[in-house]
């Protein structure tokens, strides 16, 4: 991961309807006073071709930008950031920030380090953190961000990236015509990085509206419009490469992504992808990159989703999404044969926030839930975006797998809390040293290269355990050993080996020779290391 530098830009884009010629849409919606207006502005006439264009290609997208390009918009936004915030203002985590940022102005900060180079690719940090100015220190430079929006009502309402305007003070709209207007937030959800704002001025105003029958589909023809580089205005063409796109980088969990090639670039966040009919399918959010600019590889927000988070945001309310409070992972291949499951399947509970609704609800670390409410699970992202779906009380119904067996757990759903709070809760000091006393550490037992111990007082101390961990303290390790290359070290704690809680070495050991009797190709262990836990799949060494 250290040598791959990744960039991720926005340009938001929303399932809107335009009509295209004969096709049946909804287009841009011109307002009554400026319907003399509208004829010459929505539909030029077109010439006939001079030669046969590849099948389904269209000979130019003229058309279709004349239509939809009085509802798209350049945003930008001022506030005044340390250099540590405005590595913090990106909801992809190791990215550059995602849309251009610009100082503006002098002012001292201790936490910066110099700033040559951080406007154009500072690298991201957990997200969360506003840049509201603390009263115990002063604020640092002014910066200038830019972004693109569309507006989705007559009334002024825009859609965009949350990630454009989280940490704005100002928020400056800049029209179609160059009119100027400034604008406010009604709305943001970080879930899906998407933001609702409203101008200040009088409508109304050209607008696209979303378009439930704008399904894309690999190979179509697609035009992005937005404000890359603070140019504002501009259309680019490629085609979407594939659907259900699932982002792994980034902390938004709950987006399948559309990746399309029309190159997107800094200030293309928020701005929206139209099809051939002039169709809104997404929302320009993020890109693949090695330096920050276009490769071919951008990803949007599909129409649905923003349509749906778009109207409770206008409405005013509030995105609350259903809770289990787990840390889940996948169940990987290895993981999968050192459990003897049939295939990668179901989601690995690793952690159970204590007092949240599993805890309550009788799940624990080591579970894998394979169904709920009826459907399976084929992923830790599967189970959160079902999990989601749910209602604050919703009886949440699983299936999941515990030494060896299928048994069902019923879980009351709670509220999500926000993702900031959720990056907050993360970054929490986790340890805390156990009981001291006069023990010394026992003899260890020798398991897969790994010296094993009982986990009791004096190990608690060394290692600043917290009394909440419990199983087989890892002594030591041989670098070279499986174990070792697996990244198993020093002070960790083996909760579960295999199917079974490991209270003692002796656990460990007895699992590791079932696994090997059942001709496994490795052992599960559930570890937690560094505060928290982790399912890890030993291998053996099949070559003595």
């Amino acid at each position: 991961m250290a040598d791959r530098k990744k960039g991720f830009i926005a340009g938001t884009v929303v399932g809107l309807g335009v009509a295209a010629a004969a096709a049946a849409g909804v287009g841009v919606r011109w307002p009554a006073a400026m319907a003399a207006d509208a004829p010459s502005q929505l539909i030029k006439a077109s010439t006939a071709p001079i030669f046969a264009p590849p099948p389904g290609a269209p000979l130019s997208f003229a058309d279709i930008f004349d239509r939809v390009a009085p509802a798209v918009v350049s945003i930008d936004v001022t506030t005044h950031l340390s250099q540590r915030e405005m590595q913090q203002m990106s909801p992809f985590q190791g990215m550059p920030l995602p849309f251009g940022v610009t100082p503006r102005g002098g002012g001292d900060d201790d936490d910066d380090q110099g700033d040559d180079d951080a406007p154009q690719s500072p690298r991201a940090a957990p997200r969360g953190h506003h840049a509201a100015p603390s009263q115990k220190k002063p604020l640092g430079p002014e910066v200038q961000a830019s972004g693109s929006g569309f507006f989705i009502s007559p009334e002024g309402y825009i859609l965009t990236n949350n990630h454009v305007v989280e940490n704005a003070e100002t928020i400056k709209v800049t029209l179609n015509d160059k009119r100027e207007l400034n604008a406010k937030v009604i709305g943001r959800d970080e879930g899906t990085d998407l933001a609702v704002l409203k101008v200040e001025g009088n409508g109304p105003f050209p607008y696209v509206n979303f378009e439930d029958r704008a399904k894309p589909r690999v190979g179509d023809w697609v035009l992005a419009i937005g404000n890359p580089l603070g140019l504002g205005g501009t259309a680019t063409a490629g085609i979407v490469s594939t659907i259900g796109r699932n982002l792994k980088d980034t902390s938004s969990q709950f987006v399948d992504y559309i990746q399309i090639d029309a190159p997107i670039n800094r200030g293309n966040s928020g701005g929206p992808t139209f099809d051939i009919y002039g169709r809104v399918i997404g929302i320009n959010t993020a890109i693949y990159s090695p330096n920050g600019g276009s490769i071919g590889i951008g990803f949007d927000i599909p129409a649905d989703v923003a349509a749906s988070t778009a109207k409770t945001l206008m409405e005013g309310k509030k995105i609350e999404r259903g809770y289990l409070g787990v840390t889940i992972q996948n169940v990987t291949p290895d993981i999968a044969d050192s459990l003897g499951l049939k295939a990668d399947q179901g989601a690995l509970v690793s952690d159970v926030v204590p007092g949240g609704p599993s805890d309550k609800g009788g799940l624990r670390s080591g579970d894998i839930v394979l169904n709920i409410n009826g459907h399976d699970v084929t992923s830790n992202s599967d189970l959160t975006r079902q999990v989601a779906m749910a209602h604050a009380g919703d009886m949440l119904r699983l299936v999941i797998l515990r030494d060896g067996k299928r048994i069902n757990v019923d879980v009351r759903s709670g509220t999500r809390p926000s993702e900031s709070q959720l990056a907050l809760n993360e970054g929490d000091d986790q340890s805390g040293a156990g009981p001291s006393g006069p023990e010394h550490a026992p003899a260890a037992v020798r398991v897969l290269g790994m010296g094993l111990a009982p986990l009791d007082g004096a190990a608690r101390q060394r290692y600043g355990l917290a009394a909440t961990v419990h199983g087989v303290v890892v002594e030591s390790v041989a670098q070279d050993s499986e174990a070792g290359q697996t990244g198993l070290s020093k002070g960790d704690v083996i909760a579960r080996a295999g199917e079974r809680a490991a209270v003692t070495p002796a656990d460990v050991a007895a699992a590791v020779a079932d696994a090997k009797k059942a001709g496994r190709k490795g052992v599960f262990f559930l570890v937690t290391h560094d505060g928290r836990n982790v399912g890890v799949t030993v291998k053996f060494d099949t070559g003595k």
